[in-house]
């Protein structure tokens, strides 16, 4: 099935000009799919498993974004294809699936990779490490909602604030007051969890 084009026909100036793994979508969606994931997978997995805390949960959301994906461009016109900014709209689809999904949920504890020190510490450091990380991970799991998604694209996902706020859906002066607030409950200072 050819989504914009008939098989064999890739000589329009908007094939030309589009790039990167959505060129495929003006090509026709043979391979497009496969693609989509391979450029995206993992980044997408971690967000969701860091959102929802849940490694099964993270698989289940993270198909379902890319599935989701997929459906829409299939119906998506060549103009915005081409406009895509493929890594912050994916992130948004994930968001939103997450928000479906925890809608009522209490939030679960929620996994963060560490980095290693080269040096290796002895035993003792690495438990205390292993479990500041752990803290911090169950902290960023009941930040209310707003916030923890602010604070997972913004600094766990390493997003842009303008990123963030269009895989949001909000402003960026938005953006960037929830993650100031989820900083400031991440450090303790709880004046902010009585407007959730």
């Amino acid at each position: 099935m050819h989504l914009l084009q008939p098989q064999g026909h890739h000589g329009s100036l908007a094939t030309q000009r589009v790039g990167g793994v959505f060129k495929g979508v003006m090509e026709g969606v043979d391979g497009l799919f496969e693609r989509m994931v391979n450029e995206h997978k993992d980044r997408i997995f971690a967000a969701s498993l860091a959102m929802t805390g849940n490694r099964h949960d993270a698989e289940e959301v993270a198909q379902d974004t890319f599935f989701r994906a997929f459906r829409a461009l299939q119906n998506y016109p060549p103009e915005r294809v081409r406009d895509l900014k493929e890594k912050a709209w994916l992130h948004q689809i994930a968001v939103n699936v997450v928000r479906n999904r925890v809608r009522g949920v209490r939030p679960k504890l929620v996994e963060l990779n560490g980095s290693q020190p080269d040096r290796a510490p002895g035993p003792e450091a690495h438990a205390i490490e292993r479990m500041q990380i752990d803290a911090l991970a169950m902290r960023v799991a009941e930040l209310p909602i707003r916030y923890r998604e602010a604070v997972v694209l913004r600094h766990v996902r390493d997003l842009s604030y303008a990123e963030v706020a269009e895989a949001l859906g909000q402003p960026v002066g938005t953006v960037k007051a929830n993650v100031h607030r989820g900083l400031k409950l991440l450090r303790g200072d709880n004046d902010d969890r009585a407007d959730d």
